[in-house]
């Protein structure tokens, strides 16, 4: 007896020297930052010379600061582009998909719906900078269709700015979306719309009361994949309009590398980070928790 409690005890130690370089990993570049991230914020610090205690000035600051909280509400618009479009639009395509998934369309579907998942960022946003220019491509097709009145520079108007932002996110996103809705659908047993078609159920009804419940966990990945590419944009809003025209597409995350490098208001930027990470922890664990799959 005391052999075998001394050998699961050993088995005990030996997962624990398995799991301790990943743990060890997480500590030095997740927790220890995410601590000094958060004592930063209570000080007033340039980055060099020596910080000075503030308390929850800096947290204060981001609520009643104009642009700073602009800055959040920017993020919070981007969830309509960055999240329901991409999220819906792929549950209609990838419901078209599956009804011709034999044919070479679908392989054709499939393949060109991605390809903007694996472009880099930096190269999306250049690309969509020159199609929404004065000069380019989009303006240039609503010309040519006789709506030259609404051409403008999409990216430098302070009305068009922003969602002009959210739609290179929601093309980005979408490749995802449609592929994760894609596999959660393979795995419906074919005998269910089978089922439905022999009671007359058509497309929507085999829609709305197969698919669509089925996809519980998939829409909860997507929702929760993108929403949180909403509020921790970056890349895309940098290459594109960065920040502007004036702040009328700034987000937090842009706002952050603005304070902390430009500005050296280190601890003002940090305070700017912690709220947005409790918003993106308040965003995502409420969407996990309904989307979850329920056991009878």
């Amino acid at each position: 007896m005391k052999a075998a409690v001394k050998r699961r005890s050993g088995s005990r130690w030996v997962g624990w020297l398995f799991v301790l370089p990943a743990a060890a990993f997480y500590v030095v570049f997740v927790i220890q930052p995410l601590a000094m991230t958060v004592q930063y914020s209570l000080y007033k610090w340039d980055g060099i010379g020596v910080a000075t205690w503030t308390g929850v000035q800096n947290y204060l600051r981001v609520f009643t600061d104009p642009d700073l909280f602009a800055s959040i509400l920017n993020a919070v618009k981007l969830i309509v582009f960055f999240s329901a479009v991409p999220v819906v639009l792929g549950l209609v395509i990838a419901a078209t998909i599956r009804r011709i998934a034999t044919s070479r369309l679908a392989l054709v579907a499939r393949t060109v719906i991605f390809l903007p998942q694996v472009i880099p960022l930096v190269a999306a946003g250049i690309t969509w900078s020159w199609l929404l220019s004065s000069t380019g491509l989009v303006n240039q097709i609503l010309t040519s269709i006789g709506l030259e009145k609404i051409t403008r520079a999409w990216l430098g108007d302070f009305s068009t700015a922003l969602p002009a932002v959210g739609v290179i996110g929601a093309w980005v996103l979408l490749g995802l979306c449609t592929l994760l809705m894609l596999a959660g659908m393979s795995k419906i047993d074919p005998a269910l719309y089978e089922a439905a078609r022999l009671d007359g159920a058509g497309p929507f009804r085999e829609f709305f009361s197969i698919t669509l419940p089925s996809l519980r966990q998939e829409i909860g990945v997507c929702v929760t994949v993108t929403v949180v590419a909403a509020l921790a944009s970056f890349d895309i809003v940098y290459i594109s309009t960065q920040g502007g025209p004036g702040n009328a597409s700034m987000v937090p995350g842009l706002e952050i590398y603005y304070l902390a490098f430009s500005e050296r208001q280190v601890g003002l930027a940090s305070a700017l980070a912690v709220v947005l990470t409790v918003l993106v922890i308040a965003c995502a664990l409420p969407i996990q928790w309904l989307t979850r799959e329920r056991k009878s």
